[in-house]
């Protein structure tokens, strides 16, 4: 018998030992281990909408045009158009960006069924915001956004005249608005950009809040691990936790709109917890206008996503801008069973 073989097994009973006096902590369930299945609700046909900021802006803009059948608009806060990761330096020079390209992409997956029929977009709203003063994501990229989704013939308002910096800009919370703020990446810009957005998605009418309306309780971690079959969340950079917000007369089964917001890079809860579902403003527009909040949650990987970011560059697969990337099925199965169909 070697050396090793003689080691490893002197080595098995102080194993033992150790494993039985970690048992307790092994056995003992971690918080994230008591978060709440996801529920079933009733959600209003044709009421699916979605946003995000930064990258979290991206991957609602693959979420929209991926699925444009069942989302039915998207707000886009300091994004770039779908595609652009295919494009060198899209972030900074969006000049440099050949939009006939990105027409060619999505056709090609149009034509595979890599994607929803293009049809699809046809009248969808969506809400572009973009700050004057953004470091991080060149303004110019808002035209770009509005240039790609007018070759779809969309419903595209544009608001890009706040100097503001890279941001989720309110009117209660945050840092300076023209100020980066990299605690959260949300600034007091005098501008609720949740309920402009979402008004202008559910086409006006919405009830302004004042910014007291949100209730914490109605705000629920749910378990994200019943959305991977094969894998972990973590293998595709997903946390095993997420958040849901549902308003009081949805809990008790009034029909409701349904909306999917995505956090930015860094913004997720490993990051800095529920501060970007509880500061970024869409609590108090939900709870008083019946719209039901998915956030979904998103984690860094060492190597491929060290900030947290959604997946618009291809670090889970290069499929990730289709309805096989591992981030869209998964949001997609969560969405299915908030609605009890498949979308």
């Amino acid at each position: 018998m070697s050396r090793r073989h003689v080691l490893s097994l002197t080595a098995a009973p102080r194993l033992m030992i150790l494993l039985m006096a970690l048992l307790p902590a092994i056995l003992a369930a971690p918080p994230s281990l008591a978060a709440s299945p996801l529920g079933t609700y009733n959600i209003q046909s044709g009421s699916i909408t979605t946003s995000g900021i930064s990258s979290g802006a991206v991957m609602a803009t693959q979420f929209h045009v991926i699925h444009s059948s069942s989302i039915n608009g998207v707000g886009i806060f300091a994004g770039v158009p779908y595609g652009c990761a295919e494009s060198l330096n899209c972030m900074l020079y969006p000049n440099l960006i050949v939009m006939a390209n990105l027409y060619a992409r999505v056709s090609t997956y149009d034509f595979y069924a890599n994607i929803d029929s293009v049809n699809g977009l046809v009248n969808d709203r969506v809400f572009i915001f973009h700050g004057t003063e953004d470091s991080v994501v060149n303004p110019g990229s808002g035209d770009n956004v509005e240039t790609f989704y007018n070759q779809y013939n969309s419903q595209v308002y544009k608001k890009n005249d706040i100097a503001a910096q890279h941001c989720m800009p309110t009117d209660n919370y945050g840092g300076a608005c023209d100020q980066l703020n990299s605690d959260s990446y949300i600034n007091n810009c005098g501008y609720n950009g949740a309920f402009e957005m979402s008004n202008y998605l559910y086409g006006g009418g919405l009830r302004r809040p004042s910014g007291n309306e949100a209730i914490m309780s109605n705000l629920i971690e749910f378990d994200q691990s019943e959305f991977f079959e094969i894998s972990a969340p973590s293998a595709s950079s997903m946390d095993t936790v997420g958040y849901v917000y549902v308003p009081t007369r949805c809990a008790t089964g009034a029909q409701c709109k349904l909306h999917v917001a995505f956090h930015g890079c860094q913004q997720g809860k490993e990051e800095i917890g529920n501060v970007y579902a509880v500061h970024a403003g869409y609590l108090e527009v939900a709870e008083l206008n019946d719209i039901i909040i998915l956030f979904p949650q998103a984690i860094k990987t060492a190597l491929s996503n060290p900030q947290g970011c959604w997946d618009w560059w291809g670090y889970n697969n290069y499929l990730y801008d289709t309805r096989n990337g591992n981030q869209i099925v998964a949001v997609k199965r969560m969405v299915d069973k908030m609605t009890g169909f498949f979308i």
